[in-house]
């Protein structure tokens, strides 16, 4: 039987659009708030051929403009986005195509000089697909991700270290207890804990194990430990902070045999939370349909906004649905103006903005060997 689910006012509206069509695959890439609360910083990304770009600008919710474009340094996808206390923003690793070479290497952009650099050591273990959380001391935690070792294939890594940002050096932290690429990465208690959940073990096929493990890392100990596991392997999912001790995990594939020999390539609708005090995860209301590659923000306490997807990005066109998660309740909300999946999301307060990403491929492409990205821009809130 299906759930009446109510339907709120808020709608999407068309805004300038960015640079150039481009898609963000990963989990911490794409676009972040600046420190003034007003500035969305994107950088990086793939193009249609599934190559890295270095575009990179700055837009401005106020005058709803972009700035003049900054490129990045090194065309870089797959990598992580940190916005730092100086309010300078680090951009780590990532790879310059689907398959790497990884890339070890990290730069800073300044909002003031308008300008990037690169930072003055390269991190020790070259990766993409990791994430980079920024700690309580100001440091920023890199873990996990793919790498591919000379005359070897893909792996994941369990590595992490840690970047200082004074004097721009990496110091090594703790191996996590499981290897995982593609993972999500969430802070909690102001930065002293980082949960870790979900993600992939790559072993070069479309049908890479999905993981339900998750791990948190600990500031004061400078230690992992294993947390409670999820109640299903995920990866493409998303994970939101709802508080500063519990996060929100929705949707995600988890591609694998089904009983009867057959092969489950389906995205998930279920949804559940992480209470970091009591380490445990208890399970959600579901999403009305499953989804992937999609994106989930923080809209107001307890108040998560999902965005977009796909089912199966092999062969789809972009989802438009939209629903906004309120302690324990889904609404559904006005849809994109145009569907995407793999796009750049982010919030600012209780409005969301997103970029790019792509709309359609495969078979819901006008030719399905060419993906289809999108340039366009939407914001989400009331008054838009």
């Amino acid at each position: 039987m299906t759930r009446a689910i109510p339907v709120a006012a808020d709608t999407w509206a068309p805004a300038p659009d960015y640079t150039a069509p481009v898609s963000w695959y990963g989990r911490h890439d794409g676009a972040v708030l600046l420190k003034d609360g007003k500035s969305l910083l994107v950088a990086g990304g793939a193009d249609a051929a599934s190559s890295a770009v270095k575009h990179a600008a700055v837009y401005d919710t106020g005058t709803k403009t972009w700035a003049a474009p900054v490129p990045l340094g090194t065309a870089r996808q797959l990598h992580a986005v940190t916005v730092l206390p100086s309010g300078k923003v680090l951009v780590t690793g990532g790879t310059g195509g689907p398959t790497g070479p990884a890339l070890a290497t990290a730069e800073l952009y300044d909002p003031v000089a308008k300008s990037w650099t690169p930072t003055k050591h390269p991190m020790a273990t070259a990766r993409w697909g990791h994430s980079a959380v920024l700690l309580s001391d100001g440091t920023v935690l890199v873990s996990g991700g793919s790498t591919v070792p000379s005359g070897q294939t893909v792996r994941a890594l369990r590595s992490a270290e840690v970047f200082h940002p004074g004097d721009e050096t990496w110091t090594a932290a703790p191996d996590m207890t499981d290897a995982r690429s593609g993972h999500a990465a969430v802070a909690l208690r102001d930065g002293k804990k980082v949960l870790v959940c979900g993600g992939g073990a790559p072993v070069g096929t479309a049908a890479d194990p999905a993981l339900a493990f998750c791990e948190v890392y600990d500031t004061d100990s400078k230690t992992w430990a294993p947390t409670g596991t999820m109640r299903r392997p995920r990866r493409a999912h998303q994970a939101t902070a709802l508080s500063a001790t519990r996060v929100l995990v929705t949707g995600g594939s988890a591609p694998g045999a089904l009983d009867d020999g057959g092969f489950d390539p389906r995205s998930q609708r279920t949804a559940e939370v992480y209470d970091v005090e009591s380490g445990t995860w208890t399970d959600a209301a579901p999403m009305p349909a499953g989804r992937a590659f999609h994106r989930a923000v923080a809209v107001g306490a307890g108040k998560v906004l999902v965005i977009g997807g796909a089912d199966r990005p092999e062969d789809e066109a972009g989802y438009r649905g939209t629903l906004l998660y309120d302690n324990g309740t889904w609404t559904t909300v006005a849809g994109l103006v145009r569907g995407r999946w793999a796009f750049a999301a982010v919030a600012v307060g209780a409005a969301a903005h997103v970029i790019g990403g792509v709309t359609a491929s495969g078979l819901a492409a006008a030719d399905p060997a060419v993906v289809e990205l999108t340039k366009t821009m939407e914001r989400y809130g009331s008054g838009s």
